[in-house]
């Protein structure tokens, strides 16, 4: 499995996932099908699905433009307002693509049809993939905007936080900070909200209360500031205190 990572929108990514064997593609977050086209091409890869993780312009706008020049593409995702849907998605679902599974993880928070996608292969040694669109970024998440605070906690904690700690963005051609869950663990105070140190900022206890006074405390700093970029969100963590390091063995 090979991953291109490419930047699109300023602060924004869509992904090429290339089965190498079978030299076929998936998409996720089609944002400028050209772009994704001319890479398509340069990579000689037959491209026939495209997975967007929400409906929101800047995952899901160029979905319509990429059927249109390549009919028969198949478009999936949880939520029905993503544009050019072809089937939806529910969570738990498995895909396949030659050697490549992909499991379906319905992760609402930022929308509530955020669909997050785990990739792996078997008897391989790299390491298996997320793409977690707004639902989890490096050392943040996305803002809460259509779900529940709980809501939210069960899929940063429950979903994504219970996935195998090696699990990562693919570092081919990554042009931001790569991570892993096992990282994030340590460093993202969003995912860190059952801790000491991050139930005393907040003054909570119970978890999805952590997270929402976390939420809040975030847009508070974003208000004030430019658009928070990986090394500033891991900056905002460290002036919370919210850090940890790993433990002695």
């Amino acid at each position: 499995m090979k991953v291109k990572v490419i930047p699109v929108l300023e602060d924004n990514y869509m992904y090429l996932v290339i089965e190498e064997h079978t030299r076929e593609a998936v998409a996720v977050d089609v944002s400028v099908p050209k772009r994704l086209l001319e890479i398509v091409g340069r990579e000689g890869v037959s491209l026939t699905t495209v997975l967007t993780t929400h409906h929101h312009w800047d995952h899901a706008r160029g979905n319509a433009e990429l059927v249109r020049l390549q009919p028969g593409l198949v478009v999936l995702g949880a939520d029905e307002r993503i544009c050019a849907l072809t089937r939806r998605l529910v969570h738990g679902e498995e895909l396949q693509f030659g050697a490549i599974h992909v499991r379906c993880l319905l992760t609402p928070g930022h929308t509530s049809g955020h669909m997050s996608y785990f990739l792996w292969e078997d008897e391989c040694l790299d390491p298996p993939a997320v793409f977690s669109g707004d639902a989890l970024s490096v050392a943040g998440c996305g803002s809460r905007l259509e779900s529940t605070a709980h809501q939210m906690y069960q899929s940063l904690v429950e979903t994504l936080g219970t996935l195998p700690p090696e699990t990562k963005r693919d570092d081919d051609d990554v042009p931001t900070v790569p991570s892993t869950l096992g990282e994030e663990l340590l460093y993202n105070p969003f995912l860190r909200v059952a801790e000491e140190p991050v139930r005393k900022f907040t003054g909570k206890v119970a978890p999805a209360e952590v997270l929402e006074v976390l939420c809040r405390e975030r847009a508070s700093f974003e208000r004030a500031a430019e658009p928070l970029q990986p090394q500033a969100r891991a900056l905002l963590a460290l002036q919370w205190g919210l850090l940890s390091t790993p433990q002695q063995k």
